[in-house]
């Protein structure tokens, strides 16, 4: 998943370290990642987490303020809703990689409080090549985007959840197919029990199929 790579400075620590140097390799090479000006209000850089060669990768937007503090990704409120959901879809954790496009936190205050902010596309640009070096090291058999942010940046501009929710889309860019569903913080976010656990019902429904995609991939290989 290399094509993005012509858009980046050459000097981005991302494009010198070859997928058979392992997770443990990009994950030292990420700490001093300065591809955008994120890096300078985070605390750290968090990158994906899990082990090479799972059959399942999720990835979503960014860190949250609980991820930014820990250095991992999805620990917070957002993570607990996701670790049920894929409970509930009855997929191993152990068997699944998650990460997030962007690696920093970006944010703004108020009062005491750090408050998410999207980041802009250059952003997800700058940080694509460390995405990219993660999906060449974990080799998963299928990519779930969480969220428009993930999907959009995988899939393109113009990629809607709301309208291909759910379906096991074709390869892009050389990479496993993918699927998109709502961002667990979405739940979060919904404004009644009935929408939260609709919002709910859809994520275990998406992470089943992707369960079972995954399932009979690996029956194929055996």
């Amino acid at each position: 998943m290399a094509a993005h790579a012509d858009q980046l400075p050459l000097d981005h620590p991302a494009l010198h370290i070859p997928p058979r140097a392992g997770l443990g390799a990009a994950r030292e090479a990420a700490v001093g990642c300065r591809a955008c000006d994120l890096w300078e209000r985070a605390t750290q850089t968090v990158f994906g987490e899990g082990r090479e060669h799972v059959p399942l990768m999720l990835v979503g937007e960014q860190p949250g303020d609980r991820e930014d503090i820990a250095g991992r990704p999805f620990v917070g409120p957002a993570g607990r809703v996701l670790d049920d959901a894929l409970a509930e879809a009855r997929i191993d954790r152990e068997r699944v990689f998650v990460s997030n496009v962007v690696k920093h936190f970006k944010w703004r205050p108020s009062g005491k409080r750090r408050l998410h902010e999207r980041p802009n596309a250059a952003e997800v640009r700058a940080c694509r090549p460390w995405l990219d070096l993660e999906l060449e090291i974990v080799r998963p058999d299928l990519l779930v985007c969480l969220g428009a942010t993930a999907a959009q940046a995988i899939v393109g501009r113009d990629f809607r959840i709301t309208e291909r929710r759910g379906e096991i889309l074709p390869p892009f860019d050389g990479g496993p197919p993918v699927l998109a569903t709502f961002h667990p913080s979405a739940i979060l976010r919904a404004r009644t029990s009935e929408d939260r656990e609709r919002s709910m019902a859809a994520l275990v429904a998406d992470l089943s199929t992707a369960g079972a995609f995954v399932g009979a991939a690996a029956e194929r290989e055996t």
